[in-house]
């Protein structure tokens, strides 16, 4: 880090921590481009398939009992016809085509990376700063109340299975403990607010924000 200069940014953060919120406004502050639904997205458009039905694949595992199938498939007793699995598009899928988006994005540079395994895609990569957004229960609680204001009687036990399927995603497309401090630079909680998260940000890395758009000249004739 001392020696590259930083050219990506990924963003992980706890669900409630409005940490995507903050890796959009990261994003256009610095000028750079944002990936986040995008790689969803663009997953979709690699594999062929609608978007929105891409989505429904997000943050989350297979159901076991598609895994299971999965392996009977293998089986050559059970195999389907050759390359029906390969049409196949399921969270396995989904998943590696994003890991393909994130190393190509990482190679151009200039771009905020938010979720989706990000930060261990890119573990070790000269040039990437990883980032993990967090924050206490009550702020979460409030968020989730204004977000779901007729599930807010729930929010507990909503905030905890969000979290907790997006590390078993992290555990079963990377090996890895989705909030391990050692796979991020910086924490940051998000009660510091947009504005002092950035400027800790650009502490850490040296990054300048983007040139602001200059005015236009008024018309001759005109005040």
């Amino acid at each position: 880090m001392t020696h590259t200069p930083v050219r990506v940014i990924t963003v992980e953060r706890e669900y409630g921590s409005r940490g995507g919120e903050f890796a959009h406004d990261l994003a256009r502050h610095l000028g750079w481009r944002l990936l986040d639904s995008e790689l969803v997205t663009g997953a979709a458009r690699m594999a062929g398939v609608d978007p929105q039905a891409a989505a429904r694949f997000d943050d989350r595992l297979d159901p076991w009992y598609y895994r299971y199938g999965k392996v009977l498939w293998q089986d050559p007793v059970y195999a389907p016809a050759p390359g029906s699995e390969g049409r196949a598009f399921d969270c396995e899928r989904m998943y590696s085509l994003i890991r393909e988006e994130i190393v190509a994005a990482a190679k151009v540079g200039g771009c905020v990376l938010v979720g989706r395994g990000a930060a261990c895609a890119l573990a070790g990569q000269p040039g990437c700063f990883h980032i993990f957004v967090y924050a206490t229960a009550t702020a979460k609680r409030e968020w989730f109340a204004k977000a779901f204001p007729a599930k807010a009687h729930h929010a507990d036990q909503h905030l905890a299975a969000f979290d907790k399927s997006r590390a078993a995603v992290i555990r079963k497309f990377y090996g890895q403990d989705w909030c391990a401090h050692s796979l991020y630079h910086m924490l940051l909680n998000s009660s510091m607010g947009t504005e002092t998260m950035i400027a800790a940000v650009q502490g850490a890395t040296g990054l300048a924000a983007a040139p602001a758009p200059a005015a236009e000249e008024a018309p001759a004739g005109k005040a």
